[in-house]
């Protein structure tokens, strides 16, 4: 007989692990005990040493779906008698720091007996078990215990709790267990929260028929709703929800719904139907039946499937094959999650308001992914990920990272874990900045957990900037802003560097003074060299600029083309462009940018006629999506030398532009010499550095990166040279992962404070 001690760390908690052991403990005939303790799940374990060995295998090979095994350790024993095994009972401080699971989709299981008439939970909205439902967003404090859940309300019934309290059962331990008997409940209202009818979801059904706009509860906020094949319903919601242009997401039906809509790969249809149920970007068919007002001047859809019991019975109920399913919100305002709130802030919006009355504790709107390269890349990481921990090399000193102004999601460092929060969005009024705030605490309260140091991004003006400086009693740490994009990069893959970092985005404050985002690195984790940039132009307006893509159009004609002509601009009348031109010329409101998105925004002003824009990053949106990707050649982007400093000249590019539109050349192709141009140089530029230092892994971050062609194209040609190019993937390459690069850096200048400058590449702190 031989005794184990097995020790397992990860999200082991509330996710059916216990009785997973449990059960792996008998078919294999073998005697101990499974408990809950502090950082996890405690296994001992006695039998025969070939059989304890297979139990160890299955152990992780089998766990249920929720569960996620960070690690695992053994210690040998002497054995003692004994001749069961059985699971303890948890004290009630064990579980207080164990990680908890995220929300996830409804398992097959549920959704048979939702659906069979047979079954007590018979066409129950918020069926749920161990391996699936509410987590994180129904938590008011750890431990994950139902009474400190939004679950607390809802004393279980006797079936419930008999489920509950036995371990062969599947419901073993799930918090949100529940019934029609004794469990939460649907209504739905009108604007003033009057009830409406005596069956909601049928009502529901309805209503979206009639073109009206739906407001929809869900797990972790609202959604807005209207049946996406109704062209005059898709635009009314675009109408009141005041966003002109930025795309829809989708919800169809099923996996064959989503293939008559979008061209899905195998890649694609996976990440469809993970439990994370993530929106899932996808090339729109030629003959999908949806309006063009989904999402306009966009070859890409953002689909994604059902993801709770109500989801699946309104598409059952209703017959629809696809339904907008939008963030409940006004443009750049965080999601809603209280019935009394949506009503208030949703009521000019929505037409009917399905409510339930299982309170949601913590926003988590809907995380957005591509497949790709590797086959999964993270574009906005929240619900189904967050609160999952990206593994880091080594304990790490206990760092909060605040992250930037936009996309914004904070970072903890806790042992060897990096824990991201979940999506905020732009921290542009007040209620983003609440939202902020509220993503701290509870990422404190949740992981027990208190930092000695805070990082932030060097822009004085950010307001996440601000509230790390208000902290006096913890230390600040400042970081560049395109270092933490190459860091967060770095931290992922495990990488200490040196590393050649491209760092491309559209804002970043540089430590010269200039705006930057074209940008070439050497880094490691304690520090940097900026070794190449494009060059750089006048932003006339400043922000105006980002708003007005034109302006940037002027600024980089000015520096390329001594003699053009506004009719370039058509449109926009020439006192406004003569206005902006000497803004540019005097450098007047006109900071000096390297900024890569900027640059995107001057072509798509001058190829695609994009002037103005209603959203991030539309003009690049639109020149990406009408992009010549067969077409071969490409326009050279000559690169100098100056103060140990290489330069991506920009001029020549611009009176090539200027050329082609002149000879009646496709935007088509002009876009794709445009994309293909810029990755051959910014490839050039890595081989020259490759030349000087040595360095062969080549680390991409910044927002310019969601851009598919761009990244496969300088993914192929660096690959093509032999060097180890690595892409964000858990986390998003924009400044949605700034904050694990933020965090990664603070960490190593506090474990290296006596470090010299000359012992690191460049320090900034």
């Amino acid at each position: 007989m031989v005794r184990r001690i097995v020790s397992v760390r990860g999200i082991v908690q509330g996710v059916g692990f216990r009785p997973h052991v449990y059960r792996l403990a008998l078919r294999h005939g073998l005697t101990g005990c499974v408990r809950n303790t502090a950082a996890g799940v405690t296994v001992d374990v006695q039998g025969i040493e070939a059989t304890l060995d297979r139990f160890l295998r299955e152990l992780q090979d089998e766990a249920p779906p929720l569960a996620r095994i960070l690690s695992l350790s053994v210690e040998e024993c002497p054995s003692e008698p004994a001749n069961s095994f059985v699971i303890e009972a948890s004290d009630s401080c064990e579980s207080a720091t164990a990680l908890v699971s995220p929300d996830i989709a409804t398992c097959t299981d549920c959704l048979k007996e939702l659906l069979d008439p047979q079954d007590r939970r018979y066409l129950y909205p918020f069926i749920n078990c161990t391996n699936c439902g509410p987590r994180v967003t129904i938590l008011r404090r750890v431990p994950y215990d139902r009474a400190n859940t939004s679950m607390a309300a809802f004393p279980m019934c006797g079936d419930c709790q008999r489920e509950y309290d036995d371990p062969a059962s599947r419901r073993f331990h799930a918090q949100p267990n529940a019934c029609r008997r004794c469990g939460p409940g649907l209504r739905l209202t009108d604007r003033n929260g009057a009830a409406v009818a005596d069956d909601p979801i049928a009502a529901t059904v309805e209503s979206l028929r009639a073109g009206e706009i739906v407001a929809i509860k869900g797990i972790g906020g609202f959604h807005l709703a209207v049946d996406a094949g109704n062209a005059t319903a898709v635009a009314e919601l675009r109408h009141r929800k005041r966003r002109a242009e930025k795309p829809f997401a989708v919800m169809v039906s099923s996996l064959a719904s989503a293939e008559m809509l979008c061209e899905l790969t195998a890649e694609d249809s996976m990440l469809l139907q993970s439990p994370q149920r993530p929106i899932v970007l996808l090339p729109r068919r030629t003959d999908a039946s949806l309006p063009c007002e989904i999402a306009p001047g966009s070859p890409n859809i953002g689909l994604f499937l059902p993801y709770t019991p109500l989801h699946h019975l309104l598409f059952v109920r209703g017959g629809f094959t696809a339904l907008v399913m939008t963030s409940a919100n006004l443009s750049e305002e965080p999601i809603c999650i209280d019935n009394d709130e949506a009503l208030r802030r949703l009521g000019e919006i929505a037409d009917r308001f399905l409510l339930h009355d299982r309170d949601i504790l913590q926003r988590c709107d809907d995380s957005v992914v591509r497949g790709g390269s590797a086959s999964l890349q993270v574009l906005r990481r929240s619900r189904g990920y967050y609160p999952m921990p990206v593994e880091l090399a080594g304990e790490q000193p206990p760092v909060l990272a605040v992250g930037g102004e936009l996309k914004n999601a904070v970072c903890a460092l806790k042992g060897p874990d990096a824990f991201l929060g979940e999506h905020i969005g732009d921290l542009e009024n007040l209620e983003a900045y609440q939202a902020f705030q509220q993503s701290i605490h509870r990422l404190k309260d949740m992981l027990q957990w208190q930092p000695e140091a805070i990082a932030h991004d060097l822009h004085p003006a950010y307001f996440s900037t601000q509230w790390a400086l208000e902290q006096n009693q913890v230390r600040t740490i400042g970081v560049q802003h395109h270092h933490a994009h190459i860091a967060s990069c770095m931290a992922e893959h495990g990488l200490e560097g040196p590393v050649i970092g491209i760092a491309l985005d559209g804002t970043g404050y540089g430590t010269d003074g200039t705006v930057w985002g074209g940008e070439v690195l050497v880094a490691d984790l304690a520090g940097f060299r900026r070794a190449a940039h494009l060059a750089c132009v006048p932003m006339p307006g400043s922000a105006q600029a980002i708003r007005e893509p034109w302006r940037m159009a002027v600024a980089y004609l000015e520096e390329g083309c001594c003699d053009w002509s506004p009719s370039l601009l058509p449109g926009i009348a020439e006192l406004r462009i003569e206005f902006v031109r000497q803004l540019a010329r005097r450098q007047i409101r006109s900071p000096l940018t390297s900024s890569c998105g900027r640059l995107f925004d001057a072509v798509g002003a001058l190829v695609c006629g994009r002037h103005m824009a209603s959203f991030e990053a539309q003009a690049a949106i639109e020149l990406e999506a009408c992009c010549d990707m067969e077409a071969g050649d490409e326009y050279p982007l000559p690169i100098q030398h100056s103060n140990d400093c290489l330069t991506i000249e920009t001029a020549p590019l611009f009176r090539q532009i200027v050329d082609d539109l002149a000879h009646g050349v496709s935007r088509f192709v002009i876009s794709g010499r445009f994309h293909r141009g810029l990755a051959a140089a910014f490839a050039s530029v890595v081989r020259s550095i490759t030349r000087e230092t040595g360095i062969r892994d080549v680390c991409l971050g910044g927002g310019c990166f969601v851009n598919a062609y761009l990244q496969d194209q300088l993914t192929m040609r660096l690959r093509d040279g032999g060097l180890r190019v690595f892409i964000p993937v858990q986390v998003p390459c924009g400044d949605g992962g700034l904050s694990l690069g933020q965090a990664v850096i603070a960490s190593r200048r506090i474990g290296k404070a006596a470090h010299s400058a000359e012992q690191c590449l460049v320090c900034h702190d």
